[in-house]
């Protein structure tokens, strides 16, 4: 690979990290991680929230990534969505699933990708038409994988490898939007 362009993800995440590194790579991108915590605004879209995160990083040079990805449960009216990081930390998937019990399962699972560079934003989305599994499979991923059932697909993305999963997943079909948008940028940008 040549590296034509290095961008900083910000995020505290490793798993997004190492997925998001392998999405970019083919386009010639370098990601290098921060660490940092962003407050996220209470909002209905995640394209809000993305939104928030960039104009809290007008400081750093560059190009700069974030991202935010909910789960949108069609029986649930949507929910958890934009929630779906506080509900996983206060509800668990135990809880989740039991919300779901008797209930259908179709779900989609959503990623909106930001970029900024400067005073400048883009914004890139990607989304999965799936199911949710009846108990959590897999010890891979992170999140709601133990429980996303992709649309087409009989495992979980947590049963799936990072390269199984980064065929076609929310956050890959977002990050492949933004490297193809990064590959045709001029380095003057």
């Amino acid at each position: 690979m040549v590296v034509r362009l290095d961008v900083t993800l910000v995020t505290s995440n490793p798993g997004k990290h190492r997925e998001i590194e392998a999405i970019l790579a083919p386009y010639g991108v370098r990601v290098r991680a921060l660490s940092r915590t962003l407050v996220e605004p209470q909002a209905e879209r995640l394209e809000t929230v993305v939104d928030a995160k960039l104009d809290q990083l007008s400081s750093l040079r560059g190009f700069v990534i974030v991202e935010d990805s909910g789960l949108f449960i069609d029986a649930l009216g949507g929910f958890p969505g934009v929630y779906s990081a506080y509900v996983l930390q206060t509800l668990g998937l135990p809880d989740l699933l039991r919300l779901l019990e008797g209930k259908p399962r179709a779900a989609t699972f959503r990623t909106v990708a930001g970029l900024r560079r400067g005073k400048r934003h883009w914004l890139f989305p990607g989304e999965v038409r799936g199911t949710i599994a009846q108990r959590p499979r897999g010890r891979g991923g992170f999140g709601y994988d133990p429980v996303f059932v992709p649309s087409g697909a009989r495992s979980t993305y947590a049963q799936a490898s990072v390269a199984q999963k980064n065929e076609s997943s929310h956050r890959a079909i977002s990050f492949r939007a933004l490297g193809m948008f990064l590959s045709r940028q001029s380095p003057r940008l």
